[in-house]
C-alpha cells in the first residue's frame, strides 16, 4: 500500500512573510499530523517520504518518530513537481508500504492522471489538508483507492 498524504493545515500564505517552503503547520495542522498516528496505527509502514517543504515534513514527523523511521525528502513530491514524476514514483518497484506526503496541487493532478489511466478514483474525489489516499499498486496501475478524511487529535 501507498499512503498519499496531503500536508496538514499550515497558516495562510498571505500571513507568512518568509519563503513558502518554510511555512510551518498551524496548531490545527499539528493536530491533523497527530491524527495520522491514529489513522495509520495498524498499517505496515516501511518508509516515509516527503516533499522538502517544511509543512510536509512536519506532517509526517510524529509518524516517523512513532515508527522510528527517517523522513526521506524527494523533490518529486514538491509543490512544483509534475504529476508524471509523482505517478512514476508511485509505481516504482519496492515503493509499497510507504507514506508519501505532498501538496494539494500535486495530489489533484496526480489523482486525475491515475483516474485517466483506469484507477478507481471518482471524478468528485477530494483531498483536503491532512487527508490520506490509500492506494494499492499492482503492476503498472493503482487497482484500489480509499479516501481517509483528516483526523484532528490534540497532542
Amino acid at each position: 500500500m501507498i499512503y498519499l498524504v496531503r500536508h496538514a493545515h499550515a497558516g495562510p500564505k498571505q500571513a507568512w512573510s518568509g519563503p513558502d517552503s518554510r511555512r510551518p503547520l498551524s496548531i490545527h495542522g499539528e493536530q491533523e499530523a497527530a491524527g495520522l498516528l491514529i489513522q495509520l496505527h495498524q498499517e505496515p509502514i516501511a518508509r516515509i517520504v516527503s516533499s522538502p517543504a517544511l509543512r510536509c515534513q512536519q506532517t509526517v514527523w510524529p509518524l516517523a518518530r512513532q515508527r522510528r523511521l527517517a523522513v526521506e525528502l524527494d523533490r518529486r513530491l514538491d509543490v512544483d513537481a509534475t504529476a508524471a514524476q509523482a505517478a512514476a514514483m508511485l509505481l516504482e518497484p519496492g515503493v509499497g508500504n510507504a507514506v508519501l506526503c505532498t501538496h494539494g496541487e500535486l495530489i489533484g493532478q496526480l489523482l486525475g492522471r491515475l483516474r485517466q489511466a483506469g484507477s478507481p478514483i471518482a471524478t468528485d474525489a477530494t483531498w483536503p489538508k491532512g487527508s490520506t489516499w490509500v492506494l494499492d499498486p499492482a503492476a503498472d496501475q493503482i487497482t484500489r483507492a480509499t479516501y481517509l478524511p483528516p483526523l484532528r487529535r490534540a497532542h
